[in-house]
């Protein structure tokens, strides 16, 4: 069948129908014809504004971990992490929304999205006080940190507190066993305070480095 002559359709909604027959049905139920269906057209007419379905993955993949992701207003100061720490979790609760689209994002998620514009996020860590060279390490540790975690924990089976590492036998693992019963935080005060300690821990670093030159200068 010819692809029809106008559009029957808009890009946008095309890619909030593929997230709801991803979160609903499966990553696996997901095909051009499924789409067209649930649209009320023919697949032809999804090529008016996609080339292929990895263009509609790729759409879905922007959508969700970039659109729907709020930026923190933050002033550049001091406490500069928590605008980073907040960054993260509202990535990480972007994500969750769609845990079946996590396999999407792993292949499809464009590496400017968690953090937006690098050279907005470069100014913001400059006003800060934050010296340049350590803007790399940090933007890029964020990436791999958030990414990472988020995508590992949306394929997962949510857990508790006590069920973040499964199927531990206390008999033949009491000290992990221990670990968990006095473990106090949950999947996301584990997430954030592990963001938190990542950049906090780049600056207490870079302190520490410039003492130790210190000292072999005096």
């Amino acid at each position: 069948m010819p692809r029809p002559s106008k559009p029957l359709i808009s890009r946008a909604a095309a890619v909030q129908a593929s997230i709801e027959i991803i979160d609903s049905e499966g990553l696996e139920a997901f095909s051009l014809p499924r789409l067209a269906k649930h649209l009320g057209v023919q697949a032809p007419s999804l090529y008016h504004h996609f080339a292929d379905k990895s263009e509609i993955l790729s759409a879905v993949a922007r959508h969700i971990a970039g659109e729907t992701v709020v930026r923190p207003r933050r002033k550049p100061g001091s406490d500069w992490p928590e605008f980073f720490v907040a960054l993260s979790l509202n990535f990480r609760q972007a994500i969750l929304r769609h845990r079946n689209a996590a396999p999407i994002l792993l292949r499809y998620l464009p590496r400017d999205l968690l953090i937006g514009t690098y050279e907005d996020t470069a100014r913001f860590l400059l006003d800060s006080g934050v010296p340049t060279h350590l803007h790399v390490q940090i933007l890029d540790g964020m990436e791999t940190l958030s990414i990472g975690a988020v995508l590992t924990e949306a394929m997962r089976k949510p857990s508790t507190r006590a069920t973040i590492f499964p199927n531990v036998d206390p008999e033949s693992q009491p000290l992990l066993a221990e670990a968990l019963a006095a473990n106090e935080l949950s999947s996301k005060r584990l997430f954030e305070e592990m963001i938190r300690s990542f950049l906090y821990g780049v600056m207490r670093n870079e302190a520490g480095a410039g003492s130790a030159t210190a000292e072999r200068s005096a």
